[in-house]
């Protein structure tokens, strides 16, 4: 079956989100506690630089370090780019400047933000000072932004040792990684997507090799030529190989233990996966021949049962396992 018309290409905002938790060592915990306490903190090198954010390891000789030092909580803008969007969760609501600070006292410099009001503002060289956070909890957002600091305000002078000894420090953290993107599967998933919607798997055949693939791809990856002819295949398959799933997902209610396979739907060039049901788990086999289960409002399959066919001969899928 060939499609009559293609359907318009899809498009949807996507976000990706995860929280990432790591343990602080005695450098990182030292520094991030110290923000919490009003005190910048950077590193001695092996060769005299300090270095603002500290480093763990040397980054020439790849030597442990340790020599902590406080640094100023005035600098210099080293370089800078204007943020006249910001995104939600930057440092600042309001258009402000990227900027790299080089705090007196350190041979490198801390990225932040720099509270401005509007490029003509800002320059290479201008003079800046912390403005701390009204709460402060042991994380990079203790520092609020950085802000104008007055050509003749007193600058803190050389870095000097610290301990890096606090009360109640910081030894871990949690970060939430987040990624904002608008998604659009193409023209190939597009017509698999809205085929799914009509409770129908579409295909693709390659013209050279004529393999169907499905989800299609676009593209024939193995002769590299584009896919157009639309095809519809199963709506029954066969298990090519499974796996008895034994430890039970976060958020996903299906009891355990129950069956995940590959599945060649008739008249695709390779299999797809999808959950089997309506069989003990220990019953299910290779060559098992299955049909689709949808529920009321499904956009796929909710799983696949036994047709009650005979089991395929080995011959007719070894090839899709």
């Amino acid at each position: 079956m060939t499609a009559a018309s293609p359907p318009e290409l899809l498009r949807a905002p996507l976000v990706v989100e995860f929280p990432f938790t790591r343990s602080l060592g005695p450098v990182q915990s030292a520094f991030l506690t110290g923000l919490r306490e009003g005190v910048v903190l950077g590193v001695t090198t092996a060769d005299g630089r300090v270095m603002v954010p500290p480093v763990e390891y040397d980054p020439v000789t790849a030597e442990e370090i340790r020599d902590l030092v406080e640094v100023g909580t005035t600098g210099t803008v080293t370089t800078w780019a204007w943020n006249g969007s910001p995104r939600p969760n930057q440092p600042l609501a309001t258009p402000f400047a990227w900027v790299l600070v080089r705090l007196d006292g350190a041979d490198t410099a801390l990225l932040h933000a720099l509270d401005a009001p509007g490029p003509e503002s800002v320059t290479t060289g201008m003079r800046v000072r912390v403005r701390w956070a009204a709460e402060r909890t042991g994380a990079i957002t203790d520092i609020a932004c950085f802000e104008p600091a007055g050509d003749g305000e007193p600058r803190d002078g050389q870095a000097a040792p610290h301990s890096g000894e606090f009360a109640d420090a910081v030894t871990g953290i949690v970060a939430e990684a987040r990624l904002d993107y608008s998604y659009s599967p193409g023209r190939a998933q597009t017509a698999y997507i809205a085929g799914l919607s009509e409770q129908k798997t579409i295909g693709e055949r390659c013209p050279s090799c004529h393999k169907v693939y499905v989800p299609p791809r676009g593209a024939c990856p193995t002769c590299g030529v584009a896919t157009t002819d639309r095809v519809e295949v199963g709506p029954a398959g066969t298990v090519t190989t499974y796996c008895i799933v034994n430890i039970k997902a976060k958020n996903l209610d299906i009891e355990v233990p129950y069956v995940y396979a590959h599945i060649a739907l008739d008249g695709a060039g390779l299999a797809l996966h999808g959950r089997i049901g309506g069989i003990p788990y220990d019953q299910v086999r290779m060559g098992l021949r299955v049909e689709p289960v949808w529920t009321e409002g499904g956009r796929y399959p909710d799983h696949y049962r036994p047709t009650g066919e005979p089991d395929a001969d080995y011959d007719v899928y070894k090839e899709l396992i």
